[in-house]
């Protein structure tokens, strides 16, 4: 499939970019305040920077989608895996903690949503001008 440079991408993806820059931004705000709605994560200097990094990640995916090129698309899937996994990595290290039910269940509800937006912008890549 060919499309031109002047295609729009369609309303999903656009709806997907437009989260991801409102929850990247969500997590960047996390990672200095270190709480958000009642969620904590660790007071340390590390917590900080990782979590205003992987929000940064965040953000910066859903811009690279809105480019409609497909190589920043690929970036934008390969910051969001990076994402995730830092996510993982501050939860084995506890600057995550885990200890009730509601953080837990944000916790893994909010890695889902990344790793579902790194899915489906792999499977529209299509939709991106090379």
């Amino acid at each position: 499939m060919t499309i031109d440079k002047t295609h729009t991408l369609p309303t999903g993806i656009k709806i997907a970019a437009a989260l991801m820059i409102i929850f990247g931004f969500a997590e960047i705000v996390t990672g200095f305040r270190h709480e958000f709605f009642g969620l904590t994560t660790s007071q340390a200097t590390i917590s900080t920077v990782i979590g205003a990094t992987i929000g940064a990640f965040y953000f910066a995916s859903g811009f690279l989608v809105l480019t409609k090129k497909r190589k920043l698309a690929i970036l934008a899937i390969v910051l969001l895996i990076a994402d995730a996994i830092g996510r993982i990595s501050m939860v084995a290290t506890g600057l995550y903690p885990i200890g009730y039910g509601l953080q837990t269940f944000a916790i893994i509800t909010g890695t889902s949503i990344v790793v579902f937006f790194a899915i489906y912008i792999g499977l529209k890549l299509k939709y991106f001008v090379r």
